[in-house]
C-alpha cells in the first residue's frame, strides 16, 4: 500500500506537480508591523507547499543596530560554530553576539544551531573596497571555506528566518510574532529539482537582498558562472540563489534602476524589441548583449526585497501567478489573491500584472506600477 503520507494528488503519478508560495507586504510610510498579517496569509497558501522549506524576510526589526551589519549563520556543528566566530572576531568588531530565540515546535525536527552576530567593518581593512563590497566577499568565504557554516542573511536592520517545515512553522519556531518591520517577505516551498534542506529555503539574502521565488531557473548554470566572474559563489544547492546576486550586481554595483534591471532579468522577446521605437530597440539589444548570462530563462515570479523598496516581477509569458493589492499604505504581493484579501479584505484595487513588468513600492512613494499595454511605448531610461 501508498504511503498517502507522500502521495498528494489522485492520479497516482509517480512526480507530484506543484508550485511555491510567495507573499510580500509592504508599508511605504515607513511604520512597522507585525508579522501577524504574512505568517496566516502564507499559510493559507499551505497546499502550494509540502513542508520541505519556509521562511521570512523582516525589514526594519533591528533598529538599536541599524547601522551594523546583522548575520544569521546556521551551524550543523560546534567545530564550525567556533571557527567562524574566530574569523568573525578578525575581521570584524563584533558589537553583539547570541543565539536566535526559538520555542519547541513539534514540526520542527533536529534544526541547526542559529546565531546573529551584529558587525561593523574596520575602514583599514577594506583595502579600497566598498564596506558592502568587503562583506560579500567575507560571506563567501565563509559560506565556501568553513564546514558546516553557512551565512544566511548579512544586512542591515534586516533578516532572513528560514528552514524545513511549513512557512507558518518556521514563524512559530523563530518567535516571529515578536519582531516589528515595514517590510515582510515569506515563502513556502515545494522544491522540484533541488534537495530540500535548511540553507535552501527561500529567502535567499546577499547584504540586504532578498529574493524569494516560484518557478524554475533553468538557466541557473549559466547565470551562476557568469556570477563567478564577479565574485559570487553559489553554496546552497539552489537555483533561486542566483537571482539574489543578479539583483546584487546589477542594481547595486552596476547602479543599474529597477525597470533596467527588469529588463535584464525578464527581457523582452526578440519579436517584441524589434516592434519597439528605434533607440529603445537600441538600449533592449544592448542589454541583451551585455546581460545575456544573467536572463533568466523559466517560468518564474520572484519578490526582491532590500531597504526601502519591494519589487515584484515574473517571467515575460507570466507562467507563474502574481496578484497585486493596495490598501492605503500597504502594498501587497502574493501568488493568490485569496491570501491578500483573508488579512485585508476591502482593498482600495487589486489587479494582475503584465508579464515581466516590475511592480515597485518604496518608502515614502505612491505606488508606481509599471503597466505596460502591448505593444504600448515605453521610457527607458538608464
Amino acid at each position: 500500500m501508498k504511503n498517502l503520507n507522500q502521495v498528494q494528488n489522485p492520479y497516482h503519478d509517480d512526480k507530484v506537480i506543484d508550485a511555491c508560495s510567495i507573499f510580500g507586504i509592504m508599508a511605504t510610510s515607513g511604520r512597522c508591523f507585525s508579522g501577524e498579517g504574512i505568517i496566516r496569509a502564507i499559510a493559507n497558501m499551505h497546499d502550494r507547499g509540502n513542508g520541505l522549506g519556509g521562511g521570512f524576510a523582516v525589514y526594519g526589526l533591528y533598529p538599536e543596530y541599524a547601522d551594523h551589519y546583522a548575520f544569521h549563520i546556521m551551524y550543523l556543528s560546534g567545530q564550525g560554530k567556533a571557527e567562524v566566530e574566530t574569523f568573525l572576531k578578525q575581521r570584524f568588531y563584533v558589537a553583539m553576539a547570541e543565539e536566535v530565540p526559538t520555542q519547541a515546535t513539534s514540526a520542527i525536527v533536529n534544526p541547526p544551531l542559529v546565531w546573529r552576530y551584529f558587525l561593523e567593518v574596520d575602514p583599514r581593512e577594506c583595502d579600497g573596497q566598498s564596506p558592502d563590497d568587503y562583506v560579500v566577499e567575507r560571506v563567501m568565504e565563509i559560506n565556501t571555506g568553513i564546514k558546516d557554516a553557512f551565512v544566511f542573511s548579512s544586512g542591515k536592520n534586516m533578516a532572513v528566518f528560514k528552514g524545513v517545515g511549513y512557512p507558518e512553522e518556521i514563524a512559530e519556531y523563530f518567535c516571529l510574532e515578536q519582531y516589528q518591520g515595514y517590510l515582510w517577505t515569506a515563502h513556502g516551498r515545494f522544491p522540484t529539482n533541488t534537495p530540500g534542506w535548511w540553507g535552501g529555503a527561500h529567502p535567499f539574502c546577499i547584504l540586504d537582498w532578498t529574493v524569494v521565488h516560484n518557478g524554475e531557473i533553468s538557466s541557473y548554470g549559466t547565470n551562476r558562472r557568469y556570477l563567478e566572474q564577479f565574485g559570487y559563489l553559489c553554496t546552497m544547492q539552489t537555483d533561486t540563489e542566483v537571482v539574489a546576486y543578479a539583483v546584487d550586481l546589477l542594481m547595486r554595483k552596476h547602479k543599474l534602476p529597477v525597470e533596467i534591471a527588469a529588463r535584464v532579468l525578464a527581457a523582452p522577446l526578440w519579436s517584441e524589441i524589434e516592434r519597439r521605437p528605434p533607440a529603445e530597440q537600441n538600449l533592449l539589444r544592448t542589454l541583451r548583449q551585455v546581460y545575456g548570462s544573467l536572463l533568466l530563462n523559466g517560468p518564474f515570479t520572484v519578490i526582491i526585497a532590500h531597504q526601502g523598496e519591494m519589487v515584484g516581477l515574473t517571467d515575460r509569458i507570466r507562467l507563474r501567478p502574481l496578484t497585486v493589492g493596495e490598501k492605503d499604505d500597504m502594498l501587497y504581493l502574493s501568488s493568490e489573491e485569496s491570501a491578500i484579501r483573508l488579512i485585508c479584505p476591502d482593498l482600495d484595487r487589486a489587479w494582475i500584472p503584465a508579464g515581466g513588468q516590475p511592480i515597485v513600492g518604496r518608502l515614502g512613494e505612491p505606488l508606481k506600477p509599471q503597466l505596460i499595454a502591448a505593444g504600448e511605448e515605453i521610457a527607458l531610461k538608464c
